[in-house]
């Protein structure tokens, strides 16, 4: 079945201009992610900043939310069909974690994936609902779905450059994520799990700590 477009009546060059919203923070993770190891500070301020445009953009017409996918609509088959790909990252999560002998009880596990959910929604709601979706939208060019999502996917893979395992699991995330948000546009299902897989993906694997990479700062002062 065919979804029928929500008409929000943006123009391209709104479109355009949130897509460079997106990449200019994409910029910033660097900067003040990786270079100067404000972690706490940079994801506190992109929330707060894409919380207060969704906000801004839902007062002057509330049909962006589900144009965007916030809504309840197509969450169930947004969730069943990427339940195979959280269970395989999950199972082959711990596996290698077992092999490795990761710490699997430290308590500073639930806090991530209690509250990294939250962040996997904006990153989402920038990669699939900005860039993917704005692309999809444009009237002066006309791509292809795959096009669309190979390009969307290569961009989150290199957000999270310089760490090669991290931008191949971010790459396949997102071939996955786009494609299931272009047949059922819900970003509640691309967060949750999002925040869940990518979670355990850095923890088990990658070997980092999310919860004392948020405090680094504080820790060592």
């Amino acid at each position: 079945m065919k979804l029928k477009p929500i008409r929000i009546y943006n123009t391209d060059n709104e479109r355009w201009l949130e897509i460079l919203a997106v990449l200019i923070t994409g910029i910033l993770k660097f900067v003040l992610m990786d270079w100067l190891e404000y972690r706490l500070f940079y994801i506190t301020a992109a929330c707060l900043f894409w919380i207060i445009f969704i906000y801004r953009k839902n007062r002057k017409n509330p049909d962006f939310l589900k144009s965007w996918g916030f809504q309840n609509k197509y969450l169930k088959q947004s969730l069943l069909f990427l339940l195979p790909f959280l269970l395989i990252c999950i199972t082959g999560i711990f596996v290698y974690g077992f092999f490795i002998e990761t710490k699997f009880m430290k308590w500073h596990i639930v806090p991530i994936l209690t509250l990294y959910p939250v962040w996997g929604l904006i990153q989402q709601f920038m990669m699939a609902g900005l860039v993917a979706g704005n692309l999809k939208k444009l009237t002066v060019l006309d791509f292809a779905d795959w096009q669309i999502i190979l390009f969307t996917s290569l961009l989150f893979a290199m957000v999270h450059y310089p760490s090669i395992p991290l931008m191949i699991f971010a790459f396949v995330m997102e071939i996955i994520f786009v494609r299931a948000y272009f047949k059922w546009p819900n970003l509640w299902s691309l967060g949750l799990y999002h925040g869940w897989a990518g979670g355990l993906f850095l923890y088990f694997v990658m070997g980092r700590d999310l919860w004392n990479e948020l405090w680094i700062i504080f820790l060592n002062n």
